[in-house]
C-alpha cells in the first residue's frame, strides 16, 4: 500500500502563511497566520494554523498574549520550550520596536505628548507602574525609568528615588506617570498626595515636576490640568 505525498501546492493557501507573507506582505496576514509562522510546525493531530488559533483562543487574543510567561506557553499542548522561547523573544522584540524613538529626542509639549509616549505600553499592564520621564531644558526626553511597581503609596514612591535619577541624568524637569489597571484614570487621593509631595521636593532642589499623568485604557488624566500642580 502506498501513501501519496501531499504537495505544497495542494495545501490550501490559508494554511501556507509564509507564502502569503512573501506574496502579500506581513500587513495582510491575520494574527493567526503570523503566529503560525513563529510556531513553524503543528502537532501530529493538527496543523500549525490550528495550533495558532488555539493559542489565540487560550489568551483571548493578542492583548493578553503580550504578557504571557514561558510557563503559560509551554502548558499549552503542542508548544514546547523551543517554541515558547521563540514566542517570548518575538513579543519582547515587538515591544522594544514600539518603544524605539529616532535619534531626534522626543519632545513633550503638552500632557497629550507625555501620555502618547507611555500609553501603549502602560495601558495594558496588570499592576501599577510608576514611571518617570526625565527632560532637558528643551523638554526633550533624556531618559525613561520605572521607579516602582505596585499600588501607589507615598511612603513607597519616595522623592529620593525619583530625584536621585533626575540629578544623575542632569534633568531640568520631570514628568511622572502611573497606570490604573482598571482602565479608569480618575486620580485617587493618594495620587494627589504623591503629586504634591514630589512637586514640593522638586521646588526645593530646582527640578520641576511638570506633570503627573494617570494612564487608563486609551485615556489619561493630567493632574496639572486638574489644578494639583
Amino acid at each position: 500500500m502506498t501513501v501519496d505525498h501531499v504537495s505544497l501546492k495542494d495545501v490550501p493557501k490559508q494554511d501556507r502563511p509564509r507564502e502569503r507573507l512573501i506574496e502579500l506582505g506581513p500587513m495582510h496576514l491575520s494574527n493567526q497566520e503570523l503566529l503560525a509562522i513563529l510556531l513553524g510546525t503543528g502537532t501530529r493531530d493538527e496543523s500549525v494554523t490550528t495550533l495558532a488559533n488555539r493559542l489565540l483562543m487560550h489568551f483571548e487574543g493578542i492583548h493578553l498574549l503580550q504578557e504571557c510567561t514561558i510557563e503559560e506557553l509551554t502548558a499549552i499542548r503542542g508548544i514546547g520550550t523551543a517554541k515558547g522561547v521563540l514566542m517570548l523573544a518575538a513579543i519582547e522584540l515587538g515591544k522594544r520596536m514600539h518603544r524605539y524613538k529616532s535619534q531626534d529626542r522626543y519632545v513633550i509639549r503638552s500632557p497629550e505628548d507625555g501620555a502618547d509616549y507611555v500609553m501603549e505600553e502602560m495601558r495594558s499592564l496588570n499592576q501599577e507602574h510608576f514611571v518617570c520621564l526625565f527632560l532637558n531644558t528643551k523638554n526633550q526626553i533624556l531618559h525613561r525609568q520605572t521607579i516602582f511597581i505596585g499600588s501607589l503609596n507615598a511612603s513607597i514612591v519616595h522623592p529620593r528615588e525619583v530625584f536621585r535619577e533626575a540629578v544623575k541624568r542632569s534633568a531640568a524637569s520631570i514628568i511622572c506617570a502611573h497606570n490604573h489597571p482598571s482602565g479608569d484614570p480618575s486620580p485617587s487621593q493618594e495620587d494627589i498626595h504623591v503629586t504634591k509631595r514630589l512637586a514640593e521636593c522638586g521646588k526645593m532642589i530646582g527640578i520641576e515636576l511638570l506633570d503627573h499623568l494617570v494612564i487608563g485604557d486609551k485615556k489619561f488624566v493630567s493632574l496639572k490640568e486638574k489644578g494639583y500642580l
